[in-house]
């Protein structure tokens, strides 16, 4: 044996031995505790009451052997992994399955000892108990006569004494009644006091009175004679002595319990599985044939197959369950009916005459197995220990062993419950039997797995967010949290929906007030507004959000927290009034693209990556610590519409995730300047506006491409055509493409703003570095169409140039 493996199993055995030893004197407790009403009042000496604890301690080995090799090996592992060792020993090149090697052989060992325990050492012990048991029973209980009350604890006597002296022993006002003639109370006996003293053997117990009178009734009354003789005589002292038997324990030569299932060993269990396999047989069949035979059938030889002679042709009656008179067809029911119940009558007696045999059976095979499974159990634990250790990296008496002992208490439940199962027959007793080790074998192989390959398994922080969580969910069954919902456009909507699809408590919704637009001003509600109105959630509209009308209705809905997608700057009157305060969600990585549209403004600036972020608002715009964001990637031909709806769609599940981690208290806000790399610029998102949407095409085509994207579908970028009369018309430019080969060659060569086109196909506008070939367009006053479509209707592009 390698020094290493020496090491390992010396921190191995001390552990285990202390804490197998610990567990029996636990169990041990437990099982006298059981019997403690047995030994009591007994007067056993202090060596009976040790044999019979010595033999409980044999008893509950099988229970501690496991315990003691689940702990043990998680103390061994857990201490290495505390103390560094088991990193060393991992440095070195040694693997943890090499590091559990040794201890799985010992834990091998122990599981063959606890099969020789259960099988050699526990049948004695059990034999052994069942005796003793059986001598204390028929040990009386000691003398001790009370004051006051009549005793009748000694045969043949009943004793009263008024006080006593527990220091001197001393008994005063004593009264005996001798009823060992068997004739009633013909003699008493009284005295002022008297000292009673017990035998060495407990055989025999004498009375010294002192200081009495002893009256006597000496006539027979044989036949007429009624007088009554009364002899009194006074004395100053007097012993009376009484003799005993079964006062003092007497320990039984040899034990007379070794019939008892658990008494046997397993080669003779395995006799008597087959000699009651063998009865039961024998009784079953006898039982079959005497109902087969018996006259509750009715042409049986016929009908049974099991019965029918060879050549015995198959019964034919065409007449037969065919009646002519009712009579007969009620007498006929009616005698069916009595066999019936007489049938079932003896199948009652027979299920009772074999009950015995059955349940016998039962409780002998699971015994048998139960050796086994009981050994198997030290293997299983030490698999779920050891692992439980390295993961832990905690070896005392702390977390680790309270989780360890959880295990172990799921083992010792699902055992009693399948033995359980087993003898009443609910399972095969194979299988009621290894349940233990059905349920454990896949969390050691499990556990064993993770500690391998050095996969955490148990973090504070995860049971912290398991425990958060729970709470929260309790919480929000008796109060949920409030909250108050504010936005305004459709981008809003998906946050809102998965609110209320998420189950959490909307009571209330902000958004603007209703506008007139368009060439009727019919008025328009949001996006959100009609949200709400269809789902019956109260709405606010307030035209000045520091309005006292709007802030006494906003508070009447109690709110708890508030959720700002899209809407307006809000007071420090309105964000500061929920107790979890206030978060917004904006669509960018911030401390990137504050501002009004960061949206447009990321795909006009030809960012490949932007988000989604949660923040908590304060005084400033969008400069509120940061609670979580996502990324999102923006492809090479993303509109911001585009972008728009994958935006819409991340931010709606940050939104709830947001919502429940301030809910559980589970989140962390940080500055945003922490979000800054190095000489990192930022990047503002203001309000875009005309000047912003008009195209300059003295820029590269690039920006003019980023441009176009970055406001399509809304505001959009748009051009002016001007024709040779100075005429001058907009066209709004919904996308386009960076013009390549000749289109891109002419736009080169051209002045920036040339109208490229054939008239047909294509129509370009030359840029500072070559062209962009629009694809998505719309004239003012016109439809928005497709550059093939509009070229249908717009003669002669190339005489315009765009200004």
């Amino acid at each position: 044996m390698k020094k290493l493996d020496k090491f390992i199993v010396s921190g191995f055995v001390g552990p285990f031995v202390g804490i197998l030893a610990i567990a029996i004197f636990i169990l041990v407790m437990q099982f006298l505790w059981v019997y403690i009403d047995e030994l009591v009042g007994k007067g056993l000496g202090f060596r009976v009451i040790l044999e019979f604890m010595f033999w409980g301690a044999c008893t509950v080995l099988p229970l501690a052997l496991p315990l003691a090799t689940l702990l043990s090996s998680m103390m061994t592992v857990g201490q290495m992994s505390e103390h560094n060792e088991l990193m060393a020993i991992k440095s070195a090149g040694i693997s943890l399955s090499r590091v559990l090697l040794p201890l799985s052989i010992v834990s091998v060992i122990i599981s063959v000892c606890a099969l020789f325990v259960c099988n050699d050492l526990v049948p004695k012990a059990v034999n052994q108990i069942y005796t003793l048991r059986d001598d204390i029973a028929r040990t009386k209980n000691e003398i001790k006569i009370p004051s006051g009350i009549f005793y009748d604890g000694i045969e043949g006597y009943i004793l009263r004494v008024d006080d006593r002296n527990d220091e001197t022993g001393m008994m005063y006002g004593v009264m005996v009644y001798d009823h060992t003639t068997g004739k009633g109370n013909n003699a008493l006996m009284l005295a002022d006091s008297a000292q009673m003293k017990l035998s060495k053997q407990k055989d025999y117990l004498t009375f010294t009175l002192y200081s009495g009178a002893n009256y006597q009734e000496t006539n027979t009354r044989a036949g007429r004679d009624t007088t009554r003789e009364l002899q009194h005589i006074d004395f100053d002292m007097q012993q009376l002595v009484i003799p005993l038997k079964n006062y003092s324990f007497e320990k039984s030569d040899s034990t007379r319990f070794g019939d008892q299932i658990r008494a046997l060993k397993m080669d003779q269990l395995e006799y008597n599985i087959d000699s009651l396999t063998l009865q039961t047989n024998e009784s079953h069949e006898k039982q079959y044939k005497q109902m087969r035979v018996a006259s509750n059938f009715l042409l049986r030889g016929q009908l049974d197959t099991a019965s029918r002679a060879e050549g015995r042709p198959i019964y034919k009656n065409e007449d037969f369950l065919e009646w002519n008179d009712l009579a007969k067809e009620i007498r006929a029911y009616e005698k069916a009916r009595d066999n019936a119940k007489k049938m079932q009558a003896d199948l009652n007696t027979n299920q009772n005459e074999t009950y015995e045999y059955y349940y016998t059976l039962r409780k002998t095979k699971t015994e048998f197995f139960r050796r086994f499974s009981q050994a198997l159990a030290c293997l299983l634990l030490f698999f779920i220990g050891a692992p439980l250790g390295a993961l832990i990296k905690k070896g005392g008496l702390g977390t680790s062993a309270i989780i360890s002992a959880l295990f172990f208490v799921l083992y010792w439940v699902v055992d009693i419950t399948g033995t359980k199962l087993a003898k009443d027959g609910a399972t095969p007793a194979v299988v009621g039997t290894f349940i233990s080790a059905a349920v454990l074998g896949p969390i050691g192989a499990f556990l064993t797995f993770k500690a391998i390959n050095d996969s955490s398994l148990l973090k504070n922080d995860s049971f912290a967010g398991w425990w958060r969580k729970i709470k929260s969910k309790v919480a929000q069954k008796f109060r949920p949290t409030r909250i108050v919902f504010m936005g305004t456009p459709e981008f809003a909507v998906a946050s809102l929906d998965a609110l209320v699809q998420g189950g959490y408590k909307v009571v209330g919704v902000v958004t603007v007030a209703d506008k007139p637009s368009g060439r009727g001003l019919k008025m328009n509600e949001s996006a959100v507004k009609k949200y709400a109105v269809e789902h019956n959630l109260p709405v606010l509209q307030p035209v000045k959000l520091k309005d006292p009308e709007f802030l006494e209705q906003l508070a009447a809905w109690k709110p708890d927290l508030f959720v700002v997608v899209a809407f307006r700057m809000l007071p420090e009157v309105v964000w500061s009034m929920p107790k979890l305060g206030t978060f917004n969600l904006h669509a960018a990585l911030l401390p990137q693209y504050r501002g009004a549209a960061p949206i447009n403004w990321a795909v006009i600036n030809g960012e490949k990556i932007t988000g989604v972020t949660t923040f908590m608002i304060d005084k400033n715009i969008d400069t509120g610590g940061i609670i979580l964001r996502e990324e999102c990637r923006i492809g090479p031909e993303d509109t911001a519409g585009d972008v728009h709806d994958k935006l819409m769609e991340i931010g709606a599940k940050l939104v709830v995730t947001t919502t429940e981690g301030i809910i559980q208290h589970n989140v962390e806000t940080r500055v945003q300047r922490s979000f800054i790399q190095g000489s990192e610029v930022l990047k503002p998102a203001p309000k875009l506006t005309t000047e912003t949407c008009h195209i300059d095409w003295n820029k590269p085509s690039t920006d003019i491409y980023n441009l176009i994207r970055g406001l399509s579908p809304y505001p959009t970028a748009f051009t002016t055509l001007e024709d040779k009369d100075g005429k001058r018309t907009d066209l709004k430019i919904f996308f386009g493409k960076v013009a390549e080969g000749d289109i891109a060659d002419a736009g080169k060569a051209a002045a920036p703003g040339t109208v490229l086109s054939d008239g047909k196909g294509y129509l370009a506008i030359a840029t500072a570095d070559g062209a962009i070939s629009l694809t998505d367009i719309q004239l003012s006053g016109k439809k928005r169409m497709e550059v093939k479509a509009f070229l249908a209707g717009f003669r002669n592009p190339e005489s315009y140039k765009a200004v």
